[in-house]
This record gives C-alpha cells, structure tokens and sequence, in this order.
C-alpha cells in the first residue's frame, strides 16, 4: 500500500514540475558553492567584510572598555533574531495553510497563466516551501549562537596588551567566528530569496525556473557586482566621481 501510494504522489509531478524542483534544487546549491568558490578569487562583499572583521578584532584587542564591540555583536545578533522569529512565523502560516488547500487552489485558479494542480500537488508546493524556511531557521538560530560565542571571546579577551604581545590569538577568534555566524546568516537570508522562487511553483513551473534564474542573477550582482562592495572595496570615491563627471558631460 505505501509503494501505491508513493507511486501515484509520483505520478502527481508532470515532467515539467520534476524539471522545475530539480532546477531550483541544482541551481540553489550549485549558486552557493560557486559563491564560496568565486569569493575566493575575486572581490566580495563576504570577502571584504572579513577584511574588515580582521581590523576590528585589532581594535578590539587595543581598547580598555569593549562595550562598543559588545554592542556591535549585539546589533548583529538582533537581525538573526528577527528572521529567526519571522521564519517561525512563517512556517505557522504553512503548516496551517495545509489545511486550507482547496481555498487556496481556488484564489490562485482565478490568475491568470495559473496551472491547475491537484490537492497532493498543492501539499508537494507547500511543504516545498516549509523545507526551504526550516533550512532558513536553523541557519539564522546558528548565527545567533555563533554571535553569542563572540560575546564569550570579547570578554575573556584580556586587557590592553603589553608590549610584545599583540594579542593576535583573541582578535583572530573573534574574526573568525564573526565571519562563520555572518556566513550562516547570509545562507538563511539566501534561503528567502529562493523562497519566492519557490512561490512561483504554485502559478507554473516554467515560472518557477525563470524567477530561479532571476534570484541567482539579483544574489550574484549583490554579491559580486554592487556598488556597496566597491565602496567597502575603497573605490567609491573613485567610482562616484566618474560616474559623476560622465553625468556632467552629458
């Protein structure tokens, strides 16, 4: 009875649903290790941001009072916190949204280019959707643990080091764990991206594929190719001012 069953779920997905899961799942974890990949070898925002957690685990070491790094680790850990809640949240309104199939098929029925899908259809759409925010939850709880580890480095850090002590062991760990807890956070973050082009399933699967694409393209322009990372890179003065004076010739 459970191979009957397994076998008429499979018989839900049409080819063209298997090929849109299966693009997004490829496209979801092949983007994240070409971003681990191509961060390695050209500029990032994950790659000058350890540039400068390296310089402020430095100025750590060197202050007396460290309530300001204190206060910055707290200020990071409050953004995991939110999408950690949120995503919470999130997954309430799915898991309740299972009971509410048939509502929900209807409202979306009456858009247009909808596809009509059957009932276990609908269940595969949404707990689609739950597995990509438990995957953002446990990233964005890591992150906040791992913030909180930081706070433990900050105040077992010793006092302003003497002369031939640079204190360098403190002030690594500390970068370290910043740059994994920020990591873990920017994984749960991508999660939501793709979480709407996850959405789109439930209107069509050719859908599904083009906005996979359209979310790979947003995450690596932000990543690789944003103005905030020329500014975090030291060429925004620079960039800003001949944007500026092209702006001034036309």
């Amino acid at each position: 009875m459970e191979f009957q069953e397994f076998f008429t779920l499979g018989r839900t997905l049409t080819p063209h649903d298997v090929v849109a899961v299966v693009f997004f799942i490829a496209a979801w974890i092949g983007y994240a290790r070409f971003a681990l990949w191509h961060g390695r070898r050209v500029p990032s925002l994950h790659g000058e941001l350890d540039r400068m957690r390296a310089t402020w685990a430095r100025r750590m070491v060197e202050r007396d009072n460290r309530m300001v790094d204190v206060n910055i680790v707290r200020n990071l850990t409050r953004s995991s916190q939110f999408f950690a809640s949120t995503t919470l949240l999130i997954l309430g309104a799915l898991l309740a949204l299972l009971g509410y199939v048939q509502r929900a098929a209807d409202v979306v029925a009456e858009l247009p280019f909808a596809v009509q899908a059957s009932h276990r259809l609908w269940d595969m759409k949404i707990l689609l959707l739950v597995g990509v925010f438990v995957y953002a939850f446990f990233k964005f709880s890591w992150a906040i643990r791992q913030f909180g580890f930081c706070t433990m480095v900050i105040g077992a850090c010793p006092k302003t080091p003497q002369e031939g002590d640079d204190g360098s062991q403190e002030g690594a760990s500390l970068a370290l764990l910043v740059s994994y807890a920020s990591a873990s956070f920017n994984q749960g973050l991508r999660s939501y991206y793709f979480g709407v082009a996850a959405m789109s399933w439930f209107l069509h699967p050719w859908l599904m594929i083009l906005t996979t694409i359209w979310v790979v393209r947003v995450l690596y322009a932000r990543e690789f190719r944003s103005r905030t990372l020329e500014v975090l890179g030291g060429r925004g003065v620079e960039i800003a001012a001949a944007r500026s004076a092209r702006y001034v010739k036309r």
